[in-house]
């Protein structure tokens, strides 16, 4: 117990140190289990269960995200299995030249170094509100091709023969409605919690070991059997944390295997070298795809990292005997560095843009991917940007009055959802600078921005202004502090929705009394 208590004060405090300078509480995890090395410490069996727990959750999570129709589209699975294949290539040619290392050593490291990080670039992205836009979909939709990658690597490498009775889990296919009827039932509490684990670990992960399978792989196939559920998103957030703690555990597992010494530090910077030109091969290879140079940029900007579950396939090399803990601690610190590099690039990656854009729009294509168009709002005169319940309200009202509205958001799902509901919905991203640039606002006399974060209305009051939109701009706040940025970016109406709920609370009774 006493030791428990040191590795946890340990990631706590460092973890706490490295986010106040603005990095992933990751690198301090590392920099916890590298510590406790130097200190005497060294892993044990609770903290690789811990560990391995850990890891089958973040697959489960990935697997409730996956929707295979997503993965089918090129940009996506061709370019991330284009970019891995060249990636593999090219870093394994390099160690091959520079070092001695063994060929199956050269080879397991330039697998292990071909990822990128799912955990970095999907907080990166969800810090600033960018998963749901274009090139936010295009870099998970990348990430989850390279973790199913990771997973058959896993299975592959873990050199088990499956039992003859494995073919007894091709029943989960047929109990499928009855998991999905448990999820049901579950309610919205603990229960949740206890079932996200009994599918992740128990049906998806110690089942399929027991058959001679992967557990990884079956932890992946469970969230993947019920992504189409109504709920999928809630049990995925409901495990969230829990799944975050038991991660700490594997990095700590990892520092544990040993320390970094100076010389190791030089080779892990060396091998961070080679970033820049992962980037550049994603964003070349995104531009293939027709992309626009801005989507292409910030996608690659937010791959640009070396992946935990490269540490996952190193740390399976490991156990099969192929590397050496040396080589587990030299990838764990190009990792932790990596994200170093990664964070503050991708913090400021509009700005970076915005300062190379004549430079890399040169190399776009005539032809542009249909997600990256420019959109065409046609003769509205109305435009009602952000379509939750509260821009939703706003154009309908608006519609039964014969104003010529239209909606605009950035979730495609919500905009195909509206379309079948009748209303004119567009999909586009309002953070995105380009799609400012490119909207003809003739004949717009009203802009109405109804989306949730202060950020992105910020961000389309000042590119409104900017492009010399000279009509009206209402938005919609929470809290009074917002309303003197707002209107200092341009903003002529700044409307609390909370004020009026009491009053429209009142007439709507009043109207049914």
């Amino acid at each position: 117990m006493i030791t428990a208590g040191i590795w946890l004060s340990f990631a706590f405090i460092l973890g706490l140190l490295v986010r106040q300078v603005g990095l992933p509480p990751l690198i301090g995890y590392l920099a916890a289990g590298f510590t406790l090395s130097i200190l005497g410490y060294e892993s044990n069996d609770i903290l690789k269960e811990i560990a391995h727990a850990g890891v089958l959750l973040l697959l489960f999570s990935v697997g409730l995200k996956l929707r295979l129709s997503t993965l089918f589209r090129r940009e996506i699975l061709a370019g991330s299995l284009l970019h891995m294949l060249i990636s593999v290539g090219l870093v394994y040619l390099v160690f091959i030249t520079t070092t001695q290392l063994d060929s199956m050593i050269a080879f397991m490291a330039a697998i292990a170094l071909a990822f990128s990080s799912t955990v970095v670039a999907a907080k990166v992205l969800e810090s600033k509100r960018e998963l749901r836009a274009f090139h936010g979909r295009v870099a998970i939709g990348i990430l989850i091709v390279q973790d199913l990658v990771a997973v058959a690597v896993l299975s592959i490498g873990n050199g088990v023969a499956p039992s003859p009775w494995a073919v007894v889990l091709l029943g989960l296919i047929f109990v499928r409605p009855v998991l999905f009827r448990l999820l049901d039932v579950t309610g919205h509490g603990e229960l949740v919690v206890l079932y996200g684990l009994l599918l992740a670990l128990v049906i998806g992960g110690s089942s399929f070991q027991y058959f001679g399978l992967s557990s990884e792989l079956g932890a992946l196939l469970l969230g993947v059997m019920l992504a189409s559920h109504k709920r999928a998103a809630e049990l995925s957030n409901s495990i969230w944390s829990l799944k975050e703690i038991l991660l700490v555990g594997f990095f700590l597992q990892i520092g544990l295997l040993g320390h970094p010494d100076f010389e190791m530090l030089q080779q892990a910077l060396l091998i961070n070298v080679l970033l820049p030109i992962k980037a550049l091969l994603f964003f070349f290879i995104l531009l293939l795809f027709r992309l626009r140079a801005r989507s292409s940029f910030l996608a690659s900007l937010s791959l640009a990292t070396y992946s935990e579950f490269g540490l996952i396939v190193a740390n399976m090399a490991v156990q099969q005997g192929w590397f050496s803990t040396e080589w587990m601690v030299l990838l764990a610190v190009a990792v932790a560095i990596s994200f170093a590099i990664s964070a503050p690039l991708n913090r400021h990656a509009h700005e970076i843009y915005e300062w190379l854009e004549s430079f890399l729009q040169r190399f776009e294509t005539s032809r542009r991917h249909p997600d990256d168009e420019p959109i065409n709002i046609g003769n509205s005169h109305i435009i009602v940007m952000g379509m939750g319940r509260i821009g939703t309200g706003a154009y309908d009202l608006l519609s039964q009055k014969e104003h010529r509205v239209i909606g605009l958001d950035s979730d495609p799902v919500k905009v195909e959802l509206h379309r079948k509901q009748g209303r004119r919905a567009l999909y586009a991203d309002a953070e995105d600078p380009g799609f400012w640039a490119n909207l003809n606002l003739e004949g717009v006399h009203t802009v109405m921005l109804a989306m949730p974060e202060l950020e992105a209305k910020l961000l389309a009051t000042r590119q409104l202004r900017k492009h010399g939109y000279k009509g009206s701009i209402s938005t919609t706040i929470v809290f009074d502090e917002e309303v003197e940025p707002l209107k200092s970016a341009g903003a002529d109406y700044v409307f609390n929705y909370y004020d009026g709920i009491g009053s429209s609370f009142a007439q709507n009774t009043i109207a049914q009394l």
